[in-house]
């Protein structure tokens, strides 16, 4: 490979660093970590990829932007005919491929195989996958262990109960101050928000708690709803101060609340003999078996009986019939 960037392996060996195909791929975790070059989605046969121009690969591998910090393990390119070496080497080892663009978001594969800065490039190399494996394993082994929660041990069971109960209750408080916050600071003319990206399902997990709060003035012409909302708020609260009540009864029943709430009583209509038994197999014991024989009897013995009854009375529907036609016939 024709390059001056170079980096001895050992003692005076002299050898391209990039000429190394592990070198190569510490290169390609920089430039594919967020640190690298921006790069576009589009679809390449139906799977979604990730692609950059050419010219802008090399740009940045040969003068990166302002505060991005070039590894200190990988040496600098000198020129840019080094850098396009580098990428050739990149094309030859197929961590990049040569792609060609048939319309807004959706790539075909070129059948020029070599790097040229004017063409399109999409990323073939994803880096290590170890954490990807490692991830993929939890996720199988998490599943299962769900699909198997009637055979959890009954500890693990309230556990995971009690878990969740506090987990949505943390939730429902969450919320309620974040809405009283949020109204009491609206009502004197700013918009308060804490953790304003909470709920943002366009984000990830870890962006959805930056910022930690927001704090602006309302919009202009805002002056009589909130004014309105106030003296409505208030009225409501005024009238429910003067009402007549027992504070102490109130706080007893929401204690009862959420007693009934841990102990999963709250909506049960379950006795606590059907709750442990509920992972039992339903299997009919010897008596039950015998009644429902003896039921199934007697249910037989009544529709024999029903059934010679009804004979009896159509056997007697046709006598009278024939009786009743001979005495018109003497007639």
């Amino acid at each position: 490979m024709a390059t001056d960037t170079t980096k001895e392996k050992g003692e005076g060996s002299g050898v391209p660093f990039y000429d190394d195909l592990e070198n190569l791929k510490k290169l390609c975790d920089f430039l594919r970590s967020k640190n690298g070059p921006p790069v576009r989605e589009a679809l390449l046969m139906e799977k979604r990829v990730h692609y950059l121009k050419g010219e802008k690969l090399v740009n940045f591998m040969f003068e990166p932007k302002k505060g991005v910090k070039w590894p200190k393990k990988l040496p600098k390119f000198e020129s840019r005919q080094d850098a396009i070496a580098v990428c050739k080497e990149l094309c030859k080892h197929q961590f990049l491929l040569r792609s060609e663009k048939r319309g807004k978001g959706d790539l075909g594969v070129s059948r020029v195989r070599e790097f040229d800065e004017a063409g399109y490039f999409t990323w073939l190399y994803e880096g290590d996958k170890t954490v990807s494996h490692v991830m993929t394993t939890l996720l199988i082994v998490g599943f299962l262990f769900c699909v198997c929660f009637p055979i959890w041990p009954a500890f693990l069971r309230l556990f995971v109960w009690y878990m969740s109960v506090t987990f949505l209750l943390f939730t429902f408080g969450l919320i309620t101050l974040r809405g009283f916050a949020f109204l009491f600071i609206w009502m004197i003319g700013f918009e308060f928000w804490f953790l304003p990206n909470l709920f943002d399902e366009s984000l990830g997990f870890v962006d959805s708690f930056s910022p930690v709060y927001s704090f602006e003035s309302t919009k202009p012409g805002q002056l009589p709803y909130r004014i309105g909302v106030a003296v409505a708020f208030f009225s409501f609260c005024w009238w429910a101060i003067t009402q007549p009540s027992e504070f102490d009864g109130f706080v007893a029943a929401q204690g009862d609340f959420l007693k009934d709430l841990y102990a999963g009583t709250l909506l049960s209509d379950m006795s606590q003999s059907d709750k442990e038994n509920i992972d039992k197999p339903k299997v009919q014991s010897l008596e039950d078996l015998l009644k429902s024989l003896e039921d199934d009897m007697e249910n037989e013995n009544f529709r024999k009986e029903v059934d010679e009854e009804e004979k009896l009375e159509s056997l007697l529907d046709n006598l009278v019939g024939t009786e009743e036609n001979v005495e018109e016939e003497e007639e």
